[in-house]
């Protein structure tokens, strides 16, 4: 297990999330924590796309720089975070999270996951 490995099974595991993906600017899963029951290739395709249209609409609204993008459905969420040019951080969890919790651990994640960045 590599240290963002690490990282993603503690988010899970502090959250109760379903499972997360660290993907790369280019639409590739660097790392996750998905089961069978989610296509990390196609999770991380899809959060590179819309964290780059969502980036295009802050930008042209003028709404500074894009932190985080929700997607609710009736069955739960999904939340894309930017990690500077590095990588985005992509969770998904049923509708039972507590939000407050699962924000304060995905800045708690993004922050260990800058540092690593640093010292690779």
């Amino acid at each position: 297990m590599n240290k963002f490995e690490k990282i993603l099974k503690d988010l899970v595991f502090n959250t109760g999330a379903e499972g997360a993906v660290l993907i790369s600017p280019d639409g590739l899963a660097i790392a996750s924590t998905f089961n069978e029951s989610y296509d990390e290739e196609r999770a991380a395709a899809m959060g590179a796309a819309i964290l780059s249209l969502s980036e295009r609409v802050v930008s042209e609204l003028n709404k500074g720089f894009l932190e985080q993008v929700y997607v609710k459905g009736k069955d739960g969420y999904v939340l894309f975070t930017g990690i500077e040019d590095f990588a985005v951080l992509g969770i998904m969890t049923d509708n039972k999270v507590k939000l407050g919790l699962l924000l304060m651990e995905v800045k708690k994640a993004v922050k260990e996951i800058s540092n690593e960045v640093v010292l690779v």
